[in-house]
């Protein structure tokens, strides 16, 4: 397999005590601190001026970060067997990875890609998880890792965050 980009993303909900860490394991970090504004579906990074959202914050690049990045690991404390509001956030603010126009991918409509196929979308989750919110996990993941243009998805469950250094 062939790829542009060799950029490892880490989105991570863990607030600023691990960034060091997770920063020394990745070659860019997105700090999915609850302080950014949410989307507003205005579609502007689709269109106006692609792949940049036109809110001035540090999530104004967040589509060309997540677009080049061949590798997404995503950190998140499980919210019902779903990402956390501050990751869906960043994960919303980052729909300019695509183009408004669709075609056919695995047999199914998707958008067209802005930045080609990506290798692993991986999803690290933390904290109290029923055998059905693993079950919608792993399904989100499989169905993010196809839309966004990844060519697999994983999803690894931790009981405590001292695991996490030896998955990055």
């Amino acid at each position: 397999m062939s790829t542009l980009y060799t950029k490892k993303v880490i989105l991570h909900d863990l607030g600023s005590p691990y960034d060091g860490m997770i920063q020394a394991k990745c070659d860019q970090m997105i700090a999915a601190d609850g302080k950014y504004a949410p989307c507003q579906g205005c579609f502007g990074c689709w269109t106006k001026h692609p792949a940049e959202c036109f809110m001035k914050d540090l999530l104004r690049q967040a589509c060309r970060i997540i677009g080049q990045a061949d590798e997404l690991v995503i950190i998140t404390q499980n919210l019902y067997g779903e990402y956390s509001a501050a990751v869906k956030n960043v994960l919303d603010r980052s729909i300019g990875t695509s183009t408004p126009f669709s075609t056919y991918r695995s047999r199914q409509m998707h958008h067209t890609l802005r930045y080609g196929k990506h290798a692993l979308w991986k999803v690290i989750v933390y904290g109290d998880i029923t055998e059905e919110e693993k079950a919608t996990f792993r399904y989100r993941a499989e169905r993010n890792a196809i839309n966004d243009g990844y060519t697999r998805s994983e999803v690894v469950f931790i009981q405590a965050l001292s695991e996490l250094e030896d998955l990055l």
